[in-house]
C-alpha cells in the first residue's frame, strides 16, 4: 500500500507530533519524553511491535501502532492495534478503513492469527470505522487493564 510506510528511527521527528496530537485529543496523561521512550524501541526494530506512517512519507497525516502477543485461543501470534490516528482535517476520507484493511491483510499473510483493538463505548464514529474494517465486538468480553 502506497499510503502506509513502516516507520524507522529517521521518522521520529515526523511521528512524535502526531503521537502528541493523538494523546492530547484523547486526554492521555503522557509527556513527550515518555512518548519518545515508548516509540524509540519500535522504530529501532523491536519484535514487540511496529509503527506505520499513513499518507506521504515526507508529510504523514497519521500513524498506526501494532503490538504483538501470543494467543492460545486464536492458535498463535496475535496483534493489537495500540493506536490509530489520522489528523482531524483529513478524516472521513477512507484512510482509516484502508489502513485497517491493509494492515489486517499484511499481518494475516505474515502469520498473525487475530488482530484486536479497543474502542471507547461512546465513540460511535470510531466504532463504525472498525465495523467497516470487519472488526466485531466480543459480547462476552471486556478489556481490563492493570497499570504496573
Amino acid at each position: 500500500m502506497k499510503s502506509l510506510h513502516l516507520a524507522t528511527e529517521d521518522d521520529m521527528p515526523k511521528l512524535l507530533p502526531l503521537v502528541t496530537a493523538f494523546h492530547l485529543e484523547r486526554g492521555f496523561n503522557t509527556t513527550q519524553e515518555g512518548q519518545t521512550a515508548a516509540i524509540a524501541p519500535l522504530l529501532a526494530g523491536s519484535p514487540h511491535g511496529a509503527i506505520w506512517l499513513i499518507g506521504p512519507r515526507k508529510a504523514p497525516v497519521g500513524y498506526i501502532t501494532v503490538t504483538f502477543g501470543w494467543s492460545l485461543e486464536f492458535g498463535g501470534m496475535d496483534a493489537f492495534v495500540d493506536e490509530l490516528y489520522i489528523r482531524p482535517a483529513v478524516r472521513k476520507r477512507g484512510m482509516g478503513t484502508e489502513t485497517l484493511v491493509n494492515i489486517s491483510k499484511a499481518l494475516g499473510e505474515g502469520g498473525v492469527r487475530a488482530l484486536h483493538l479497543e474502542v471507547d463505548r461512546e465513540d460511535e464514529d470510531t466504532q463504525r470505522l472498525y465495523k467497516r474494517s470487519r472488526f466485531a465486538l466480543r459480547e462476552k468480553y471486556v478489556l481490563m487493564s492493570k497499570e504496573l
